[in-house]
């Protein structure tokens, strides 16, 4: 809840401001701070819904050694393991993003000071920011999305063995939620940071998807 409502603060304010004011624009400084708290409250949420699958499949296939597996210190051990993996992957990015100029039009075509509407800003060579963006972005989100597709597709098998409307239907009252939010989370930001070749309202409505909605469920 709190990684949720910190992603949203970090963007949402920002935009209601720009709709009321119909003054949209943001200093320099204010841009990199956004980026600075989004790329980690972002992370942190891929991982923690990795962390929340992986409880399930404890749960569903290996309910009598739930308590033993899942303790305490693995619990603690987890969430602290997201925060530091998302605290370093946003300083990378940060860090390879400062160095860059940005000249002539600075519109930034998007609602917040995202990654990807950055760089297409700046007239320096990017060529090593989109190969990290690709490379380390990629093992930062489908690495995680890995354990998500792998904890359901077990916690499925062990529901189908013995199949059953009434067991089928509370698997899916129990799980249904957290899938949506997996599917609208992942497939968003699939599509904006690895599928799409030019930026357009697409994107932005994709964005919309993973920064306001996915917290917001």
């Amino acid at each position: 809840a709190f990684s949720d409502i910190s992603l949203s603060s970090v963007t949402v304010p920002k935009m209601l401001m720009n709709m009321h004011t119909q003054q949209q624009s943001i200093p320099y400084v204010r841009c990199i701070c956004q980026l600075c708290f989004f790329i980690p409250f972002g992370g942190l949420d891929n991982f923690l819904l990795a962390v929340m699958a992986y409880d399930r499949y404890v749960a569903i296939c290996h309910p009598l050694h739930y308590t033993t597996i899942m303790t305490e210190g693995l619990c603690v051990l987890l969430v602290a393991a997201s925060w530091m993996v998302s605290c370093v992957h946003a300083l990378l990015h940060t860090f390879l993003l400062v160095p860059l100029s940005f000249c002539a039009d600075n519109t930034i075509t998007h609602f917040f000071c995202d990654l990807a509407a950055l760089l297409k800003l700046s007239c320096s060579d990017i060529s090593l920011n989109e190969l990290v963006i690709v490379t380390e972005g990629g093992v930062i989100l489908f690495l995680p999305l890995s354990i998500v597709l792998g904890s359901y597709v077990h916690i499925g098998t062990i529901i189908l063995r013995v199949p059953s409307t009434k067991r089928l239907l509370k698997a899916f009252s129990t799980y249904g939620s957290h899938l949506l939010v997996v599917s609208l989370y992942y497939g968003t930001i699939a599509a904006v940071y690895f599928f799409s070749s030019s930026w357009d309202s697409k994107d932005i409505i994709a964005s919309v998807m993973y920064t306001v909605v996915t917290p917001m469920l």
